[in-house]
């Protein structure tokens, strides 16, 4: 398995859809990034050359922020969204959907498993 950017790209597969194993680089960005190296899209990442390799991490590396610093640098714009408490860091912290869905009937993924509440009892019940 070849390894690029800090992840291990899968060696059977084309090396465009080999690519996009790693955070933050999708099918489009992988298929500019062979488009300006001029490598070929269709060959496997095994068949791949060590010297192709070393261009390409090479320039994932200086164009792009992938992998940890990529996932430290969404981190850290929600922690100051939610420092200068602006509507989208109180969504964040409050664990509700932040761009804007209905959390009347939907939203189970952000709030979780519901969370069932007594019914009120009626005046027949009690006397």
């Amino acid at each position: 398995m070849p390894r690029i950017a800090g992840t291990d790209i899968p060696a059977d597969k084309r090396i465009v859809i080999s690519l996009t194993y790693i955070y933050g680089i999708g099918k489009a960005l992988s298929e500019k990034i062979l488009k300006d190296i001029n490598i070929d899209e269709n060959i496997r990442a095994k068949d791949l050359h060590e010297d192709q390799l070393s261009m390409i991490s090479g320039y994932i590396e200086k164009s792009f922020a992938t992998e940890g610093q990529l996932r430290r640098q969404e981190m850290q714009n929600i922690a100051r969204m939610k420092s200068i408490s602006c509507y989208r860091g109180i969504r964040h912290k409050i664990g509700l959907p932040v761009r804007g869905q209905r959390t009347k009937t939907n939203a189970r993924t952000r709030k979780g498993r519901k969370k069932t509440v007594a019914g009120k009892k009626s005046v027949k019940e009690l006397g």
